[in-house]
C-alpha cells in the first residue's frame, strides 16, 4: 500500500519554483515581463480615472440640464456662467454684426461650412455675449458672404450655455491672434471665448450660448443642440480587460519558464 502511494509523488524534475524567473538565464525577459505586466496595469487604472471622469461629467451636466431656463439679464450677470455648461438659458438682445467671427469646418451633412458666433449686447445691459447662431454652408466664406443671415433689431434666444474651449478638439490647430495692426481673425477653429474676446472693443462674458432650433423657422443657419450621451462608456470593460492581461502574464510567465527548465 505504501509503495503504491510513494509512486504517485512528483518527480523532481517536475519541480515548480518562482523564483526560476531571476536566474541568469530569464533575469532579462522577466524584467521585460514585469514591465509590460505594469504597463498593463496602469492602463486598467487609468481606465479607472477615465470612468470617474465620465461618471463626474455626467453629474455635472443632469444637474444643469434639471435646472430651469436662466434668464440670462442684468441681474444674472454675476453668475458663473462657465460652471453652467449645458443648462438651458433665454435672454433678448442686439447683435452686432460688424465683429462676427466663426467656426471653421463645420459640416452638416456631409456639407462643409461654417458656425457664426455673434456677439449680443444683453437687452438692458452693456454686457456682450456669444451666440452660436447656427450653420452656414462655405467652408472659407467671409463676412461679406454672412450678411445674408442677419437679423436686425432685437432678437429672442434660447438655447444652452457652453463653457469656452480652451484647447482644441483632437486634430484641430490652435488659433493665433492677429498681430498688432492686422485685421482681426474671423475663422476659428475652436470657440475659445477669452482669446475672441481679446480682439473685441467690448468685454464678453467668458461663456456662450449655442441657440437652439426653431421648428417654425426652416431658413439659415442651421441649428442643433449638443447631443450628449450620457453613460459610462466601455472603461469599466477595459479596465477589467487591462488587469486580466496583466494578471496572466504573471502567472502565465512563471508557469512557461517552470515548463521549459524541467524538459
Amino acid at each position: 500500500m505504501s509503495g503504491h502511494a510513494g509512486s504517485l509523488v512528483v518527480p523532481k524534475s517536475a519541480d515548480f519554483s518562482v523564483l526560476r524567473v531571476f536566474s541568469r538565464r530569464w533575469i532579462i525577459s522577466t524584467l521585460l515581463v514585469m514591465a509590460a505586466a505594469a504597463v498593463m496595469a496602469r492602463l486598467g487604472i487609468w481606465q479607472l480615472d477615465r470612468l470617474e471622469q465620465r461618471r463626474a461629467f455626467n453629474t455635472r451636466v443632469q444637474a444643469q440640464m434639471s435646472q430651469p431656463v436662466l434668464e440670462l439679464n442684468a441681474e444674472a450677470l454675476g453668475l458663473d456662467l462657465a460652471s453652467m455648461e449645458y443648462r438651458a438659458a433665454h435672454l433678448r438682445g442686439e447683435y452686432d454684426f460688424s465683429h462676427q467671427v466663426a467656426l471653421r469646418n463645420q459640416a452638416w451633412g456631409n456639407e462643409p461650412g461654417v458656425s457664426l458666433l455673434t456677439p449680443l449686447r444683453i437687452e438692458g445691459t452693456d454686457t456682450y455675449i456669444l451666440i452660436e447662431r447656427g450653420w452656414v454652408p462655405g467652408l472659407e466664406s467671409t463676412p461679406q458672404d454672412w450678411q445674408q443671415y442677419d437679423e436686425a433689431g432685437m432678437v429672442d434666444i434660447n438655447g444652452v450655455i457652453r463653457a469656452s474651449q480652451s484647447k482644441p478638439d483632437f486634430g484641430r490647430r490652435v488659433d493665433p491672434l492677429p498681430a498688432p495692426g492686422q485685421e482681426p481673425t474671423r475663422l476659428w477653429h475652436f470657440a475659445n471665448v477669452t482669446r475672441i474676446a481679446d480682439q473685441m472693443p467690448y468685454k464678453l462674458l467668458p461663456a456662450y450660448i449655442q441657440q437652439a432650433p426653431d421648428p417654425a423657422l426652416t431658413a439659415l443657419p442651421n441649428r442643433s443642440l449638443p447631443e450628449l450621451e450620457l453613460t459610462e462608456g466601455p472603461h469599466m470593460g477595459y479596465a477589467l480587460q487591462w488587469f486580466s492581461f496583466a494578471a496572466l502574464l504573471l502567472i502565465g510567465y512563471p508557469i512557461y519558464v517552470n515548463k521549459r527548465e524541467n524538459k
